[in-house]
């Protein structure tokens, strides 16, 4: 693939020396591109993942976004023919893979071990733009995004594959975590999909897409962009983290500021773990299914363990509301 990507650098307008290098590995493949006085970040697609079309939504959506002054998003770049999403093809592949260009953007990544209150409470209210903009922006139809619903995680055809299939899914890890599914389909059920509550999200706001330089908060990475429940955007936001010590902090921290710019009911509140739980589940469906990429198998010994923890407390805390 590098090869058949460094061979495709002439689809953009670009220096002829510019080189690109593989970043990162997850639900695709980025690459670094470099040349004189040149930088720009490649994102390469998982063939089947998305349809050109989509990736064409995902693209007019950050791009309003960010027009529209809602966050701070790096712009895709055209391609030499105009288009923004091009195609890798090399004999060495078996499967078309789509491509597309983004503008560098400057900052760091947070890390875990950060403090991220303050950071968390900008995320916030990052996250309720985004919501706002998405009620009022009128929707690509037919929409051909993803849906982060209960359907889409547990369903007969789950997006990222079946939770009981990840690695190290104990009978005892699994008679805990199916009795957490059940109720969280229960309570989603019950929480409804209305409009103030359930839209077009950005459904990976964790630390990986954020970029911070000083005050400064860019969301990069709308991949997963699609139709889900708006609070589902906070339980992105602490993905693989959801143990850590301070999430409670960054819970409050993002609540003060997502309220800073629209409302959220007390009752909407109260629901945040069940979106916490049905994320965290979903990831370890992820890593189950993805788990020939680096960041999944470093996490797959301790995941389904710690998931389970987790659910023993949400069934708990909620089996009798």
């Amino acid at each position: 693939m590098e090869r058949a990507v460094q061979s495709s650098l002439h689809l953009w307008p670009m220096p002829t020396n510019a080189v690109a290098r593989l970043i990162n590995v997850s639900e695709n493949a980025t690459f670094l591109v470099e040349g004189t006085n040149y930088r720009s970040v490649l994102r390469v697609h998982r063939p089947g993942y998305h349809s050109r079309k989509g990736i064409q939504q995902e693209l007019a959506w950050s791009t309003a976004l960010a027009r529209d002054g809602m966050v701070i998003t790096p712009a895709p770049v055209a391609g030499i023919d105009n288009e923004l999403v091009q195609v890798l093809q090399s004999p060495g592949l078996a499967e078309r893979h789509f491509m597309v260009m983004f503008e560098f953007a400057e900052g760091r990544q947070p890390d875990p071990g950060d403090d991220l209150t303050k950071p968390f409470g900008r995320l916030g209210a990052i996250a309720a733009q985004t919501h706002e903009h998405s009620r009022a922006w009128t929707h690509p139809q037919p929409l051909e995004r993803l849906t982060w619903d209960a359907e889409a995680v547990f369903g007969r055809s789950p997006t990222w594959g079946n939770w009981r299939d990840a690695p190290n899914v104990t009978s005892e890890i699994r008679n805990i975590l199916d009795k957490t599914e059940a109720l969280i389909a229960r309570r989603l059920d019950a929480f409804g999909k209305g409009r103030d509550r359930y839209g077009l999200i950005h459904a990976d706001m964790r630390l990986a897409n954020l970029l911070i330089e000083g005050e400064r908060t860019c969301l990069i990475d709308f991949d997963d962009c699609g139709l889900g429940w708006f609070l589902y955007d906070f339980a992105a936001g602490i993905s693989f983290m959801e143990d850590h010590p301070q999430v409670p902090a960054l819970r409050e921290a993002w609540i003060e500021g997502y309220r800073s710019v629209r409302s959220l009911a007390v009752s909407e509140e109260r629901e945040i773990d069940t979106f916490v739980m049905m994320r965290r589940m979903a990831l370890l469906a992820w890593i189950g299914s993805h788990i020939e990429a680096p960041e999944p198998r470093a996490m797959a010994p301790h995941f389904a363990m710690g998931t389970a923890q987790l659910a023993i407390r949400y069934l708990d805390n909620f089996s009798e509301s």
